[in-house]
């Protein structure tokens, strides 16, 4: 199959034979002409070689997505393809006696840059983080139906300015049905033996993050008798996994109370007591200060803030903010005890990450001693050539 050729500069070239999939919008990209969302060109190079075959999106920074360094017949015979290698290696990967919430395509990592879909039970979640994949939503549906036949597949759409919609977010719907049947309301989810409620229908997001499952795994393990405390709780996850993994007391904080009830729910789909653990409404530095107050202590403190890089009012910010969360965490946290903060913040790297915890050691006049760094779950893969695709940093330390 003959596709239209587009010059790219040695740059992107470069880049290509070191095997990342972006074409950056430069000087090259701005002499392309004619093309639309969702075009399939091939790349060459100034002397004509061939560099890939590719998704273009002509307005975006990122202008096309190479989706094979090779000539490639796209169709449905060749998605098919790339769902089954990413479905042979989820089954590899997970025990889906113990879990059936996972990634099952992580976009570039799975060689479909731009893409993601997740796995809940029996249900399929999509998300397109390029237009140049909307043209091409029937045939990426067609290959998941014959691959997994799902009870239903649904699209998240995830408007640009999350942080400043998410508070008027809870109830409104950001995702469509796409084939199959739906289900509304929340729906059980298993992860690692635990019970939890997602929701595919309405909200920004499904009330699971599946990239933290390895972490939490992890955790279960160090919490016996412990009294832990979890900052920007969400809807519990990290907390039913303490007190799961019998956590003497566990300390859920959010500023949402749709939030923490919902915790409150996955605390009970779990045959665990909510009103034996503590369930707190507050800002997190208000609540820390409080706690400080009351001469609380906490053997494990998580904090785990959302990324903030799209409202520039927001205090929490993963520059500067951690900093300042860990100097008010630590006097609460017993010596000994073990700190965890996490971010998902993909422009941060782990170096300037760990400085920024070291700066809230020194704030507080604590010396921290990592233990343990990980990233996401092996369900979310990244290429060696694609260094964006490791965005999660998850940090234990031991108080000294």
């Amino acid at each position: 199959m003959k596709y239209r050729q587009l010059v790219v500069g040695p740059e992107t070239a470069r880049m290509f034979d070191l095997g990342h999939p972006w074409v950056i919008a430069d000087r090259y990209t701005r002499k392309w002409s004619g093309v639309n969302p969702g075009d399939i060109v091939t790349l060459v190079d100034e002397t004509g070689q061939l560099k890939g075959t590719a998704l273009v999106d002509p307005r975006d920074r990122v202008v096309a997505r190479v989706l094979e360094f090779a000539p490639l017949k796209f169709g449905v015979a060749w998605m098919t393809g790339k769902i089954e290698a990413a479905w042979r290696l989820r089954k590899a990967c997970i025990d889906q006696g113990e879990t059936d919430a996972f990634r099952l395509v992580n976009g570039e990592g799975d060689g479909l840059p731009g893409v993601t879909v997740d796995c809940y039970g029996g249900y399929l979640m999509v998300q397109l983080y390029a237009p140049s994949w909307k043209p091409h939503l029937p045939l990426l549906v067609q290959a998941l139906q014959k691959v997994c036949g799902p009870s239903g597949i649904y699209e998240k759409h995830r408007p640009q300015k999350t942080r400043e919609l998410e508070a008027a977010s809870d109830t409104k719907k950001y995702s469509r049905l796409l084939a199959g049947q739906g289900h509304s309301g929340r729906l059980q989810v298993r992860e690692n033996g635990l019970t939890f409620l997602v929701d595919l229908e309405e909200g920004l997001n499904t009330g699971l993050f599946l990239d933290q499952r390895v972490n939490r795994q992890d955790l279960m393990g160090r919490l016996a008798g412990k009294r832990f405390l979890n900052l920007f709780a969400y809807t519990g996850a990290f907390s039913v996994a303490a007190a799961s993994a019998g956590a003497s007391k566990v300390t859920s904080v959010d500023t949402s109370r749709y939030y923490l009830d919902w915790a409150a729910e996955n605390f009970a789909v779990n045959r665990l007591n909510p009103k034996r653990h503590q369930f707190v409404v507050e800002d997190c530095y208000v609540a820390l200060r409080k706690m400080q107050g009351d001469a609380e202590v906490f053997d494990v403190i998580l904090m785990d803030p959302p990324s903030f890089s799209t409202t520039k009012k927001s205090r929490h910010t993963t520059r500067g903010g951690t900093a300042d969360l860990v100097a008010a965490a630590l006097p609460l946290l017993a010596p000994g005890g073990m700190l965890i903060c996490s971010t998902n913040h993909q422009k941060v790297d782990l170096a300037d990450y760990l400085k920024e915890l070291r700066r809230g050691a020194l704030q507080a006049g604590a010396s921290l001693q990592v233990i343990r760094v990980a990233g996401q779950a092996d369900d979310f893969p990244y290429t060696l050539s694609f260094a964006e695709g490791r965005y999660l940093k998850y940090v234990m330390m031991v108080k000294g």
